[in-house]
């Protein structure tokens, strides 16, 4: 019996963030959506099934794994939206007697396949998977998370970050393995932990009295920065002076981040690294945020925000909800984004006022203007943000660049855009 993980044909809502990674690659804690499912099966073999577009990145980044290829006989598909817990492989056994289908609400969580219907699977692994591919498996109803939305990974971040924590730190020898030098203000010692070769400098002030403060490998905390109440600072990350992180903020790998900063998720080699604040936000990687770009994340009646995805606008539910922001976009200085902005994949958004609240892959302009971002210039710029970080634009990234400015040409033309 083997894992796969896949993806479904909801998908979809979680964009811009999806153009470029898969489903299971979205992060909510410290960990992958992937990483949680894997640790629930330790040991066990998997695969990994995706978007046909996305096979040569995925691949390239996975090349020890078999890409939209199963070769056993019985398999357990597991969705790459949910969330698993701890005791998963309890609710949904790797071997339970026979084929069946896990569903939590109306999302499939998980098949159990072997035999004839297996072969028959096998045969369209290109396809999103919906209900009708397992049609005739018995269904057994579960209580297992899932995200629907982008907001649902910010919305369940502190309780996976939680989760992370303790998982990570339990095989830890001890909590401080970094430099953290004489000066540095710490409230909530047994809940602070510092890895191997990260610093945290004097006059910073950690306080982990109310969640848990992870520094990663290579992080550095500047003199005077203040990190409040479950927050995870990734690898080779910076948290400059003066900024002040708190409530539930997970940073990954390679980013700068100052300011002030709440209720967010900041994926790996990502800049916002001046003043202005951030809030109940999902931004994506090689994002640089402009000195002095805000975010509204509290409309002024107080009531629930209301955000387009797909075609449609969705009432979130939310009193509290930020920006969505897709990856290799940036924004000017003093740019305003309000309540509940989606900003999509490679968007350069500067002038003044406020913008849209949604902005298509690849939108040049702000709140006087917008048109198409020029593909060929949108390139440029972003193979020269990622040589600063020293990574050269594989062939395979370059084009997936592109294949991202075809498929949403579609909501570019809905608002006038030349194409």
């Amino acid at each position: 019996m083997q894992l796969c993980l896949f993806e479904d044909i909801y998908y979809e809502r979680l964009e811009p963030l999806i153009f470029s990674r898969t489903t299971y690659d979205l992060i909510c804690g410290i960990n992958s959506l992937r990483s949680k499912i894997l640790r629930a099966y330790p040991g066990v073999p998997y695969s990994i099934h995706c978007r046909q577009y996305l096979e040569p990145m995925v691949k390239s980044r996975n090349a020890t794994l078999s890409v939209n290829h199963i070769d056993g006989d019985s398999c357990l598909f597991i969705n790459g939206r949910i969330i698993a817990p701890a005791n998963m492989a309890e609710i949904i056994p790797l071997n339970d007697g026979g084929n069946k289908i896990y569903i939590s609400g109306d999302t499939i969580v998980a098949v159990r396949v072997s035999g004839l219907k297996l072969e028959e699977i096998k045969a369209n692994l290109f396809d999103l998977f919906s209900l009708a591919d397992f049609d005739g498996i018995a269904i057994e109803r579960v209580e297992i998370k899932h995200i629907d939305y982008i907001w649902d990974l910010i919305t369940y971040n502190r309780e996976e970050f939680l989760n992370d924590f303790n998982y990570l730190v339990e095989a830890k020898p001890k909590r401080i393995l970094g430099t953290v030098h004489d000066g540095v203000h710490i409230l909530g010692k047994e809940n602070f932990f510092v890895d191997e070769n990260a610093i945290v400098m004097p006059g910073a002030v950690v306080d982990a009295t109310e969640g848990p403060v992870y520094i990663d490998k290579y992080a550095k905390v500047y003199p005077n920065a203040v990190l409040e109440n479950a927050i995870y600072v990734g690898e080779g990350s910076h948290v400059k002076s003066c900024a002040r992180i708190h409530d539930n903020v997970s940073i990954g790998k390679v980013c700068k981040v100052g300011g002030e900063v709440e209720d967010s998720i900041i994926l790996p080699y990502s800049n916002k690294q001046h003043s202005g604040f951030m809030g109940h936000a999902y931004i994506g990687s090689w994002v640089n945020i402009g000195a002095d770009t805000n975010n509204s994340d509290l409309k002024n009646n107080y009531g629930t925000v209301k955000i387009y995805v797909n075609g449609e606008v969705v009432d979130s539910g939310l009193q509290f909800l930020g920006a969505i922001i897709g990856d290799h976009s940036k924004t000017a200085i003093n740019t305003m984004l309000n309540t509940g902005t989606i900003i999509g994949y490679s968007c350069n958004i500067f002038d003044g006022g406020f913008p849209a609240k949604y902005l298509p892959s690849f939108s040049w302009g702000g709140g006087k203007s917008v048109t198409t971002y020029d593909l060929d210039r949108s390139i440029e710029t972003a193979k020269r943000a990622m040589l600063r970080r020293d990574h050269t634009m594989a062939e395979f990234e370059e084009r997936l660049f592109r294949k991202v400015f075809d498929i949403t040409k579609k909501e570019r033309r809905k608002r006038g855009y030349p194409y």
